[in-house]
């Protein structure tokens, strides 16, 4: 349906001070679901600014982090449109890196820089602020919006799925807008209709009851050689997983799946650059490494820590060595079935000693091509932009789809303007651009337009 995008922009231009002081609001409240600190406070926020534009809100409790639930618009209108987001946010760690307080919205050169400006306050509030510029300028919602806003993404959405599984009847929808999508270094558009799935594991092992002098090696267990020994058995030195069973379970891709892959564009030489690279990993070419990002599962270190890591030497043998591997689960491999390989892996090898730790997982979960919601995406990008988005099959990296999308049979897309490729998410310094969090208002109203006018 066609809407009043000049008054509609008006009214960003008028409210924009106010949008930008309300962001700085978001970005103040610490919500850190790794420690819950702030976390009740900034669901607090969040219920306060979606009642401000009339939804009926209700807030579920968990036994972890508050489930924020709103609806509104019509009854009885054609469509609903299920969006999903999240308030949480990743740790500010390490704090040293940060050029400006994390927890402080600071405007430099066009960049708003603090902790979840772009995953994902700065997507939750620009859209919340482009229904209210929709009820302002154009009058009633044209379709029916569930917004569910959760407080655990960030480690692993562990009660979304339980939540969602009860609550199916209330989540009915036709197309479900997920959190992200944005641009590459070209900067085309870049949206996703699914994401890898997640495992993630702590490994522990334990040697003598604390650290001792080096000089009992000879005759103590060491912990941490104990856990780089088992490591080492579930990749060879060429990256190929050797975890027992592991690779047998991937679905092979259709001709279809690999054209689709293969139309991606990535700005390669640019991201090699940006993360100071010469290479790829084993020397792949583009073709290939384009291939492997996108339909290889993976098993990845990623942290390691034992006995002594401060300034000059300290001989000790530590008393404990700790691993986290997270592993991205392509279609075909599942969250449980990846522990229990990793458990009976280790127990084959004589590694019963070794302790896992599960830390969350999420699981594949990817629409196939041509839903309502992706072609209101692309409709609503050329209005955006006047440019067609690059459509990922499903993005490498993993949330919480499945529970909404896969089970209740809801199509989704990644789509919008806040993800950039610089925006350091996770990272110290994370950014997005004040054009984009604008950009994001046009694109939301743009897109429930579209959503509500297309043919089925």
């Amino acid at each position: 349906m066609p809407y009043h995008t000049e008054a509609f922009n008006h009214y960003l231009e008028t409210h924009r001070e106010r949008f930008l002081t309300e962001f700085g609001q978001f970005i103040a409240q610490p919500s850190v679901a790794a420690d819950g600190r702030g976390i009740s406070e900034m669901a607090a926020l969040v219920v306060e600014r979606l009642r401000a534009l009339g939804a009926e809100v209700t807030v579920f409790s968990t036994p972890g982090s508050p489930i924020v639930y709103a609806e509104l618009g019509p009854r009885d209108a054609a469509r609903t449109l299920l969006i999903y987001n999240h308030y949480d946010v990743q740790p500010e760690d390490p704090l040293d890196l940060w050029e400006t307080p994390p927890f402080e919205m600071v405007i430099r050169d066009g960049i708003i820089y603090g902790r979840g400006t772009s995953d994902d306050k700065g997507e939750l509030l620009s859209r919340i602020q482009a229904v209210e510029a929709w009820l302002a300028t154009q009058g009633e919602l044209p379709v029916r919006i569930k917004w569910v806003v959760e407080g655990e993404e960030e480690t692993g959405s562990g009660h979304l799925g339980e939540w969602a599984e009860a609550h199916r009847d209330l989540l009915a929808a036709d197309g479900l807008l997920w959190e992200g999508g944005g641009y590459d270094e070209a900067g085309r558009p870049t949206f996703g209709l699914g994401g890898k799935g997640l495992a993630y594991f702590e490994l522990r092992c334990k040697g003598p009851s604390h650290d001792l002098h080096s000089a009992f090696a000879p005759m103590v267990v060491n912990p941490a050689w104990r856990l780089v020994w088992a490591l080492s058995t579930l990749k060879a030195p060429d990256d190929t997983i050797t975890l027992d069973g592991y690779l047998e379970h991937v679905r092979p891709l259709t001709d279809e799946e690999w054209a689709r892959i293969d139309a991606v564009p990535l700005e390669f030489e640019a991201m090699r650059q940006r993360w100071g690279l010469a290479q790829w990993l084993n020397g792949m070419s583009d073709h290939e490494a384009r291939r492997r990002y996108l339909s290889a599962p993976t098993i990845t270190i990623c942290g390691f820590h034992s006995g002594y890591g401060g300034a000059g030497s300290k001989t000790v043998l530590p008393a404990e060595a700790v691993a986290k591997l997270d592993f991205r689960l392509v279609d075909g491999l599942t969250v449980e079935l990846a522990r229990r390989l990793l458990r009976e892996h280790l127990d084959r090898r004589g590694f019963t000693d070794i302790e896992i730790i599960d830390l969350g997982g999420e699981e594949f979960a990817a629409s196939p091509p041509g839903s309502l919601v992706e072609r209101a995406a692309i409709a609503a990008s050329q209005e955006t932009w006047g440019k067609t988005p690059v459509i990922f099959p499903w993005y490498a990296g993993s949330g919480p789809l499945y529970p909404l999308s896969a089970r209740l049979g809801i199509p989704v897309i990644f789509a919008g303007a806040t993800w950039h490729p610089n925006a350091r998410a996770h990272s110290p310094n994370e950014n997005i651009l004040v054009r984009d969090y604008f950009d994001s208002m046009r694109f939301t109203a743009a897109f429930i337009a579209q959503f509500a006018a297309l043919e089925s």
